[in-house]
C-alpha cells in the first residue's frame, strides 16, 4: 500500500510544489517512488491552476529537479481523509489546515521541518530575491531526506 504525503503552503506555487519535486527526486535517487504518492495543494485557491513560480522552476531545474507538470490547487476535504501525513509549510499554514481539518485527521498533520536539522518554517522565498529560491531549496532537501528516513524506518519495522 501506498504512503499518501501532501505537501501544503498558501498558495501552492513556490514552497508546496517544490518540497514535492525536491521529495519526487530524493524517492527516485533512493529507488522507492512506487512506495509513494505525493502531491501539494495550498489553502488558498489563489493560484489554482497555474504552474510553479518561474523562479522556483529555475532553481530546482538547476539541481536536477523538474517541478514540469505541477499546476496550483486548493487543498480539498478529501485530501484529510486520503492522505496519509499533510506537511505544511510554515505555522501559519498549519493553523490554516487545523482550522479546516476533521478532528480525526488531525494527527496527519505536521511541519515540513519538523523533518531535518532546522526546524521552524520554510521561508516564504519572495522576500529573499533569487537567494531565497536556493535557500527554500537547501532546507527542502535535507527535510526531505530525514522526512523519507523517518518513513522508510516506519515501514521497516511495521
Amino acid at each position: 500500500m501506498k504512503r499518501k504525503i501532501l505537501f501544503v503552503c498558501m498558495g501552492n506555487i513556490c514552497r508546496s510544489p517544490t518540497a514535492e519535486g525536491v521529495f519526487r527526486h530524493c524517492l527516485d535517487r533512493h529507488d522507492v517512488a512506487g512506495q509513494y504518492e505525493v502531491d501539494s495543494a495550498g489553502t488558498h485557491a489563489y493560484h489554482v491552476g497555474e504552474p510553479p513560480d518561474s523562479r522556483a522552476r529555475q532553481a530546482a531545474a538547476r539541481r536536477g529537479i523538474s517541478l514540469d507538470g505541477q499546476r496550483a490547487r486548493k487543498v480539498t476535504a478529501e485530501d484529510f481523509a486520503c492522505q496519509d501525513l499533510i506537511l505544511a509549510m510554515d505555522q501559519s499554514n498549519l493553523e490554516d489546515l487545523k482550522a479546516i481539518c476533521p478532528p480525526e485527521h488531525r494527527h496527519k498533520l505536521k511541519k515540513m521541518l519538523d523533518f531535518g536539522s532546522a526546524g521552524g518554517d520554510v521561508p516564504d522565498p519572495y522576500y529573499g530575491g533569487s537567494d531565497g529560491f536556493e535557500h527554500v531549496l537547501n532546507l527542502l532537501e535535507d527535510a526531505c531526506e530525514s522526512l523519507l528516513h523517518d518513513l522508510e524506518g516506519e515501514r521497516a519495522g511495521a
